[in-house]
């Protein structure tokens, strides 16, 4: 492959990268829980940390950001492969084999990252998925919204009928008793060896992450793919303040219920609390009322942005969602060196808000990194390997004088 700087092209779309970067902070905030405690997500209370103050910030985590941010990852990912449509039309290039090997890389980086640093990846559920994305490509925007929204509903009632199951015949002591043999298990290997990590990464892949990630995650990852890619269709980010009154009413009615539904699953997310029996109905509701709230933050987000704080607050995100992939990836890394065997082996040490304390530390160093580099550079280190792979030259290392190379 030969060097070639980018081609001139419209300007980014400054509103949609800091709103990837809004939404890298509350995915690293919600997979920071995953590294610092085996208990997260095991349904069983951690002894070390069950006082008020870690219950009550393992509410307010559940209640903002669980199940949240990942679909507003999502919908930029729908919305950004329309745009990557058009980039290959302006370009006279055919688009099928480009977004192919575009999603290969994302596979093959996903794969690495899951196996190496953290199991919960969602690049390679993204790669999959997005296969499924190429098939919708030449939907109308009305029957993308409308095939979003039965994926959702039927979802949501196969979660319901599986919460109902739960109620009637709820987990024994003996799904407890496993459930903390199988924490004990885990943090012996995150805190063990590298190959102990890495072990423990394949282990929980092969047993019920992919569940997780392909019939949790998946579902409504996709149907968030097919609302911004109707919503990318229609343009709807190159200027969404030409109805501010829209974006106020889409707000305003996904914020009481999305709340509510919020509220609720991190109730049930709390053994010691809601009781087992209480969790899966927790999640059924939780993922119904999900897409709401993601959509009432980014109307809020959007709506903030007009603000002079909010300006202020845009040109600190853009430059972290412009390299969004690369601080995706070295959250995992940061995390893995604090947490695991690949560093300092803290796993169960730290306090549900110390954790989270950590996570605004470590995006405060990556946006101010991502300013530094974005400065001096046209691409995010991992996004120009995946933009070499898509286009099949060598893009444009260095930003030139005039700002070109980021197109």
């Amino acid at each position: 492959m030969s060097a070639v700087p980018a081609a001139a092209g419209p300007a980014r779309l400054q509103q949609v990268d800091a709103l990837r970067g809004f939404a890298l902070f509350g995915i690293l905030v919600v997979n920071i829980g995953v590294f610092a405690s085996p208990y997260y997500g095991s349904g069983v209370v951690d002894p070390a940390f069950g006082r008020p103050l870690d219950l009550a910030a393992s509410w307010v985590f559940g209640l903002l950001f669980e199940t949240k941010f990942y679909l507003l990852f999502s919908f930029l990912f729908g919305y950004s492969f329309t745009l990557q449509m058009a980039a290959a039309e302006r370009g006279q290039a055919a688009f099928l084999p480009r977004f192919l090997r575009r999603l290969a890389g994302l596979a093959a980086l996903g794969a690495a990252h899951a196996v190496l640093f953290y199991h919960g990846d969602i690049l390679l559920t993204y790669a999959i998925l997005g296969m499924l994305l190429l098939c919708c490509r030449n939907l109308e925007p009305a029957r993308a919204l409308r095939l979003a929204l039965w994926l959702i509903g039927l979802a949501s009632a196969a979660w319901a009928v599986l919460a109902g199951l739960s109620l009637l015949d709820p987990p024994g002591p003996e799904v407890a008793a496993q459930a903390r043999a199988d924490v004990l298990s885990a943090l012996q290997a995150y805190r063990g060896t590298v190959g102990s990590v890495i072990g423990q990464h394949a282990k929980e892949l092969i047993e019920y992450v992919w569940v997780v990630l392909l019939l949790v995650q998946g579902p409504y990852a996709f149907a968030m793919f097919l609302v911004g890619y109707a919503l990318g269709r229609r343009q709807a980010l190159e200027d969404p303040w030409r109805q501010p009154r829209a974006l106020g009413l889409l707000l305003a009615l996904g914020l009481l219920p999305g709340l509510a539904g919020a509220a609720f699953y991190a109730w049930s997310a709390l053994p010691s609390v809601a009781g087992p029996s209480w969790e899966l109905p927790g999640l059924a509701v939780g993922l119904l009322t999900s897409p709401l709230l993601t959509m009432s933050y980014a109307c809020a987000f959007l709506l903030m942005l007009r603000s002079r704080l909010g300006a202020r607050l845009s040109a600190w995100l853009v430059p972290a969602g412009r390299m969004a992939l690369t601080n995706y990836l070295m959250q995992s890394v940061v995390c893995a060196l604090v947490f695991t065997a690949w560093g300092a082996r803290q796993m169960g040490l730290w306090s549900p808000l110390e954790a989270g304390g950590l996570a605004l530390v470590i995006f405060l160093a990556q946006t101010a990194a991502s300013a530094w580099w974005m400065r001096r550079h046209a691409y995010g280190p991992v996004e120009w390997f995946l933009r070499a792979l898509t286009v099949g030259v060598w893009p444009q290392w260095r930003r030139t004088s005039d700002g070109r190379g980021a197109a």
